[in-house]
């Protein structure tokens, strides 16, 4: 029986890895990513639109002018006795005015939370971008590690038909029964099949990453060997919780939104308390025909400089209705913060004994790996001497390449378990990549 030709999507793939451009590192691919990934670009331009509202609330504070003007011409028709009086007329006038906030204490205090809104902008963008290098970073790790798969699954099925050539020579000698052949043939088959599965998982997995990047046929650098792991954090798990309760941009927008509660409720209290402005006006008032009273041409220029008072007395109980509620809100705003605070201190945690599990589990997969070499070679010899059958042969190469892809996604495991604690701990940069980025191929 022959054996069967590689799949044309196999060689489609070969020939796509073999003609591609050259390849890209980390940091080149999140830099295309932040012009063109659609959550960035909308985060980027909420926080524009945050700032710009946070900037309307200085309007409370700063003077307002006005101007207005109207032209009108008006018929007076009169008849007093025997004497009949019949006069149009046109009035033009024009005026400005002008108001300064001198005591508003509810104006000031908006003021104050469009500052806060300011700063929550700034921190909703930061998690966006943390949130940006993580995905870049998942996706270019999901494809070398589909490519290591695929590439082991290879290898597998290179010395799987290798077992089946040498079960088939054995037969044909007489030396081993057609079982050998059936299993060795049983296991190639299956081979195939999950070369067929990896092929379309790293099909699957480079079009995310393209789409990630807004790049077709990316090809990202792989590690370089032999491979060389970042140290285990030095800081325990109390040190990075404490970073994350100073740092993380979602406790720091839950802090801000306690902070604008409490406004909300200086706000609310401000309707009991005075309102003082300055106020000035400037008008004229041109008559150029006469007027009712008169049918020479006037001109009447007026001007006023005064202090606007107002004082609440009464407003059937919404002030103090509206301040029970802004009390319960701030309440609210306490136990969000609280809630985040915990959530945050349990992601940090994860994210930290992750990483030590990580680099554990990659220790023993690289002593799984030669141990499993080593068995490997030793049931060669031994199904060459006749003690052991081709069965435990396939068996040992099974194990042999499984771990070698089990070792590779623990690799890559660990250096995106690196990002998400710094990224759990809000203290994630773009130029946090340039480690991970020097273990690449150059």
């Amino acid at each position: 029986m022959n054996l069967p030709r590689p799949l044309p999507l196999t060689l489609a793939l070969v020939a796509l890895f073999v003609g591609s451009a050259q390849a890209q590192s980390l940091v080149e691919l999140y830099a295309l990513a932040r012009s063109y990934d659609a959550p960035y670009q909308s985060a980027k331009a909420q926080y524009d639109a945050n700032l710009a509202r946070a900037e309307q609330a200085r309007a409370g504070l700063l003077p307002t002018v006005g101007l207005t003007a109207g032209l009108s011409r008006s018929q007076f028709d009169n008849t007093t006795g025997s004497v009949a009086t019949n006069r149009g007329y046109g009035t033009q006038n024009a005026a400005v005015s002008a108001s300064q906030p001198l005591y508003r204490p509810a104006n000031t205090a908006t003021y104050a939370q469009g500052l806060k809104q300011a700063e929550v902008a700034q921190a909703q963008l930061t998690a966006a971008e943390q949130d940006l290098i993580v995905r870049v970073s998942q996706a270019y790790f999901d494809v070398l590690a589909a490519q290591d798969s695929l590439t082991f699954v290879r290898a597998q099925k290179a010395a799987v038909a290798e077992q089946l050539a040498a079960a088939k020579r054995n037969f044909e000698v007489g030396t081993s029964t057609i079982t050998d052949s059936r299993e060795a043939q049983a296991r190639y088959d299956l081979v195939l099949a999950q070369e067929i599965a990896a092929e379309n998982d790293l099909r699957v997995k480079m079009l995310a990453l393209d789409q990630q990047v807004g790049k077709s046929n990316t090809h990202p650098n792989p590690l370089a060997a032999p491979v060389a792991l970042p140290a285990l954090p030095q800081q325990d798990v109390t040190t990075w919780v404490q970073q994350s309760a100073d740092n993380h941009p979602g406790i720091r927008q839950s802090r801000l939104a306690l902070d604008i509660a409490r406004l909300e409720t200086q706000k609310a209290e401000a309707g009991h308390k005075p309102t003082l402005d300055l106020t000035a006006s400037l008008g004229l008032t041109r008559n150029p025909d006469g007027s009712t009273t008169t049918g020479l041409a006037s001109r009447t220029t007026s001007s006023a400089v005064g202090l606007a008072f107002n004082l609440p007395l009464f407003a059937g109980y919404a002030i103090q209705n509206r301040i029970r509620e802004t009390l319960s809100l701030e309440d609210k705003a306490r136990a969000d913060l609280d809630a985040t605070q915990r959530t945050v201190a349990q992601g940090t945690r994860s994210a930290f004994f992750g990483v030590q599990s990580g680099m554990g589990q990659v220790k023993a997969l690289e002593a799984a790996e030669a141990s499993s070499q080593s068995a490997l070679d030793a049931n060669k010899l031994g199904y060459q001497v006749g003690v052991r059958i081709n069965i435990d042969v396939l068996n040992s190469q099974s194990q042999l390449f499984q771990t070698k892809r089990d070792l590779a996604q623990a690799r890559y495991n660990v250096l995106l378990g690196g990002l998400k604690l710094r990224q759990a701990s809000g203290v994630l940069k773009a130029e946090d990549l340039q480690g991970v980025n020097a273990l690449l191929v150059k």
